[in-house]
């Protein structure tokens, strides 16, 4: 398996979605190499999942800011990024928007997974504004980071049936599901250089 396309992962929760790209590159199904895994929070459960993998793992002091990180952090995670040579920077639920530098650092090569589809419901607890408007089809997005919030171009997208029953928790539990298959899909196009971007929109090529 070709290990030279390398992925870090930010992450500041449970880790389930690093988990399942994890699970696919060690089944063969991702044509890369888990290079580190960085968390803003010291106790998540992300670090703990990535040492049991015995993939390097790393708490970053985030800084005095709540929803970004401070630039001593943020030159701090980019520097832990490019000392483990990483091709792919992949957010798995890091709770933090990343700003100008970083941005410029890894200008295309920042990935995150959004539980709507997009550019529907942005920011947070997306499954419950979709719940609460009313809509009768949500999902997931996978899309490059940009400036924005949850605004760059879109790689890839499941949809999600709302059922009538549906509460918040079991919508986002289905959401949530529906992510740990579609993240590995587009992380392994983009480490197999299947992926083009043309203005906003992102390119599959045929196989």
């Amino acid at each position: 398996m070709n290990t030279s396309f390398r992925i870090g992962v930010l992450g500041s929760g449970k880790g389930s979605n690093f988990a399942a790209i994890a699970e696919a590159v060690a089944a063969g199904k991702i044509p890369a190499e888990m290079a580190v895994v960085l968390s803003d929070v010291e106790s998540a459960g992300i670090l703990t999942h990535a040492r049991n993998r015995s993939i390097p793992a790393r708490f970053i002091p985030p800084g005095k800011f709540r929803t970004k990180l401070d630039e001593v952090a943020e030159r701090a995670f980019v520097s832990a990024l490019q000392t483990a040579q990483v091709d792919l920077v992949v957010l798995a639920g890091f709770m933090r928007v990343l700003k100008g530098d970083f941005l410029r650092a890894y200008e295309g090569r920042i990935v995150n997974i959004h539980p709507s589809l997009l550019p529907c419901f942005p920011g947070l607890e997306s499954w419950r504004q979709a719940l609460d408007h009313g809509v009768k089809v949500a999902g997931c997005t996978v899309h490059f980071v940009d400036a924005g919030v949850d605004s760059g171009a879109i790689i890839g997208q499941s949809a999600v049936p709302v059922l009538d029953e549906d509460t918040p928790e079991s919508l986002h539990q289905r959401i949530h599901a529906a992510e740990h298959e579609l993240y590995p899909q587009c992380v392994a196009a983009l480490a197999r250089n299947e992926i083009s971007v043309v203005g906003r929109r992102v390119i599959w090529k045929k196989s």
